[in-house]
């Protein structure tokens, strides 16, 4: 297959890095705004991994995933005059919903563009939360190309889940709840789609949990962010996953950036292997997760020898799913 370098994000200068001092300051303003989301442990999810696996529940986070976290962080840490603009964001739901409720919190005009027929769950809640909605494209690419347009025409925020500074220091809280909650994990396995979360992550395990080894992980049907950071350069590629918050199709180049700094290892699982990972969820721990969600754990399932005797961390990111995913999960 060719390699492209990203359009977008080729050009564009890499921001400032966040930094943990970044994590820490964004903690303390998202304190009353966002959950403290639990950690579990279930035997059957151990029997089925052999070993030890701490999951962190962020399915139950405000908008039921941890994108709340870092477009919460990003329109507080704005000032009054620029929130008035409104903002602009892409996403095929999970952030697109993180940024909504932010705009809600802090009043703040909010435009979303997703892809044409959207998980209709997603797509309710976004508009629940009273932001204006415009369906373009047929995957996350096609929206993200539109809404650059439009923040251009209009003077809005752009607003994106990745090349976003603020929003990686957001996200970055919870994986400071984390090692507060559970400290001495030997591994954490965290899904990417834009590398936020695995972004975020890597940064805080160096700082205050170096011991720990960050595993990426992200569906073989929507390989960029893997196969960029391998490449060393950003790249793109086709997504054809059933895992709405993993169809990304190119490489950021601030998650990338960090990513090659901190990250320990990047792997792949199939959508099939996702989806027996949603059923061990539900049956095994009583919980949702949406494939996205379940990516982390899918890894561990995949390959036991790996983690074997070490105790080990998965995020269950989000718990969105609709009836039909939910469906194929249980037929898994």
């Amino acid at each position: 297959m060719t390699e492209m370098l990203t359009r977008i994000d080729r050009t564009a200068p890499v921001p400032d890095l966040p930094t943990i001092t970044d994590v820490l300051a964004a903690q303390a303003r998202l304190d009353g705004t966002v959950v403290r989301t639990p950690v579990g442990q279930y035997a059957d999810v151990d029997r089925a991994a052999g070993t030890t696996v701490v999951v962190k529940h962020e399915n139950q986070q405000r908008t039921g995933a941890f994108k709340a976290r870092g477009a919460t962080n990003l329109l507080l840490s704005m000032t009054p005059a620029e929130r008035a603009t409104g903002v602009v964001a892409y996403s095929t739901g999970n952030h697109a919903q993180g940024v909504a409720y932010a705009a809600r919190l802090t009043g703040t005009a909010c435009t979303v563009v997703m892809p044409d027929h959207p998980n209709p769950l997603k797509l309710r809640a976004v508009l629940d939360l009273g932001a204006d909605v415009l369906l373009h494209g047929a995957g996350f690419d096609e929206a993200r190309e539109r809404a650059t347009a439009l923040a251009r025409e209009s003077g809005a925020r752009l607003v994106g889940a990745a090349n976003e500074p603020d929003i990686i220091a957001g996200v970055g809280t919870l994986y400071l709840e984390l090692f507060q909650q559970e400290p001495g994990l030997d591994v954490l396995v965290v899904p990417v789609g834009g590398g936020s979360g695995a972004a975020a992550a890597s940064l805080v395990a160096s700082a205050v949990a170096p011991g720990t080894e960050v595993v990426a992980v992200q569906s073989a049907a929507a390989p960029a962010a893997h196969d960029s950071w391998h490449a060393g350069r950003l790249l793109e590629r086709p997504s054809t996953t059933r895992a709405e918050g993993l169809a990304v199709g190119c490489g950021f180049a601030t998650t990338q950036a960090i990513m090659r700094e901190h990250l320990a290892d990047f792997v792949l699982v199939t959508d099939e292997q996702i989806a027996a990972a949603q059923q061990l969820y539900l049956t095994g721990a009583r919980t949702v997760a949406e494939g996205a969600g379940a990516a982390a754990l899918a890894a561990v399932l995949a390959d036991p020898d790996r983690f074997a005797g070490r105790r080990v961390g998965v995020v269950c990111t989000g718990g969105n799913a609709g009836a039909d995913e939910l469906r194929h999960a249980l037929a898994a």
